[in-house]
């Protein structure tokens, strides 16, 4: 079962991108052997585009797996695989983009980065505690200084292509006044319930590719509910379709142009997850579907100590909810 690729627009090579990846976040961020034992099950399965960040603190154990992927020939070369990470806030600084992706690097024990995106458009104080964020940690973001440093990234070869995420059609506006090499990416929060329908064609006209996280609903809390895969309207469609919810939802994604990286510890689910490349929606599904209420999940004002009171912090130059 092979996964479809997605040509980079503004990639220094031809390299091009597996639409499903896995991805390595969750919060609170641990490294456990089942973790790493997923990535294995992931590769023996098909999966080639593995997502992470600085932040996850899964960097060395996703290049530990990597390495023992090429050793036991599950895959033959580092050019079979798509690895992506991410700049965190803390490193959003002209001066200290080149030496953060040389220690993802380091920990990934690679020689370049498929993809590197700035994970969200906002700095904090270098050396901050990078998660919950304190308020008075949050510093200016100078995006034209710091996305300088990426390009200088990919022009060193450290990254073949380099992008965005979380930035709303304002601050990609921001960035392309400047940008000599625009993003290739943009990965947002994308789903049946937060379905982004205006960023998504403002990405299409600019030549921006958008990935989706939390293509399932994100992340379960204590007492919180899965929108997404407890959807009356997409549980309708499954059953019609014979399909899973899951799939229903992934399908969808990949129907709006998008990519997405899924992240699940269980073998028979990442199958099941690959399972959306030969069958399609119907226009009916896809009106069902658009009538879905929305809800977005994540935001700045999410990633804040419990201790910060919203309403003495003005956010909104470096939220992610789109006007």
């Amino acid at each position: 079962m092979s996964i479809p690729e997605v040509a980079l627009s503004s990639s220094s090579t031809t390299r091009a991108m597996p639409v499903l990846g896995m991805g390595t976040g969750g919060y609170p961020f641990t490294v456990d052997a089942k973790k790493k034992l997923a990535i294995r099950h992931a590769i023996e399965l098909g999966y080639r585009h593995f997502d992470t960040a600085s932040l996850y603190q899964f960097e060395p154990a996703l290049g530990e797996a990597i390495a023992e992927a090429l050793h036991l020939g599950l895959i033959n070369s580092r050019s079979d695989i798509f690895i992506t990470s991410k700049l965190w806030c803390t490193d959003a600084h002209p001066d200290l983009v080149l030496p953060a992706i040389r220690e993802t690097l380091r920990n990934l024990k690679l020689d370049y980065l498929d993809l590197y995106l700035i994970h969200w458009p906002m700095s904090l104080k270098p050396g901050a505690c990078p998660l919950p964020i304190k308020s008075e940690d949050i510093v200016p973001l100078d995006l034209k200084s710091v996305w300088g440093a990426m390009e200088e990234c990919q022009r060193l070869g450290l990254a073949k292509s380099i992008g965005v995420s979380n930035f709303t059609r304002k601050k990609i506006a921001e960035l392309l006044q400047t940008a000599k090499i625009p993003p290739a990416v943009n990965q947002v929060e994308l789903n049946p319930v937060w379905q982004q329908k205006t960023l998504i064609e403002f990405c299409k006209e600019k030549g921006i590719h958008v990935i989706a996280y939390s293509p399932l609903g994100g992340q379960a809390w204590p007492g919180s509910k899965n929108l997404v895969l407890e959807s009356e309207v997409l549980n309708d469609i499954s059953k019609a379709k014979g399909k899973t919810v899951a799939q229903v939802s992934l399908r969808w994604i990949y129907e709006q142009g998008a990519s997405m990286v899924v992240k699940s510890l269980n073998k028979e689910r990442m199958k099941e997850n690959m399972g959306i490349f030969d069958w399609e929606l119907s226009e009916e599904d896809h009106l069902k579907i658009s009538q879905i209420p929305q809800c977005k999940r994540i935001s700045t004002y999410s990633l804040l100590s419990p201790q910060e009171s919203r309403n003495s912090i003005d956010l909104l130059d470096v939220d992610i909810v789109e006007d």
